[in-house]
């Protein structure tokens, strides 16, 4: 639960615009059904969680094989520049080429600078943006 709610603080998902506890039991139980696309990685040491990637499974119009996308990606920030957040997303790559994906994508904010700076490391930028209504 610190990781997670680590991680929507910081996208300002926290006090009284937090996520629903049910959004997270929901989110949590996913984790586990064998039926869902959805999954979960931690990274920890010595029995402390460090960071966390949430990533999903998708079918698409332009191509055969299953898309990944890494929709969280979190490690505490005494973690941060340490490699945790790359072997997370080097998880993700190897559970998306198991998986049969030949591609991994993700989105950030644009504010997001240094997760930016190892972002461009391994992967490239897609020029896409993303435009959102809430309905």
């Amino acid at each position: 639960m610190p990781l997670w709610e680590g991680y929507n603080a910081f996208y300002g998902r926290s006090g009284s615009i937090a996520l629903p506890m049910h959004i997270t039991q929901t989110t949590w139980q996913r984790f586990f059904d064998a039926y869902e696309p959805v999954h979960a990685l931690v990274a920890e040491q010595d029995g402390n969680l460090l960071g966390l990637a949430h990533y999903l499974f998708h079918r698409s119009t332009i191509q055969l094989e299953p898309s990944c996308y890494l929709q969280d990606l979190f490690t505490n920030e005494s973690a941060r520049g340490k490699g945790v957040g790359r072997a997370l997303i080097e998880a993700v790559y190897q559970a998306a080429s198991e998986a049969g994906c030949q591609r991994v994508y993700w989105q950030t904010h644009e504010t997001n600078a240094t997760a930016m700076q190892l972002y461009d490391k391994v992967a490239e930028k897609s020029g896409f943006i993303v435009y959102r209504k809430f309905v």
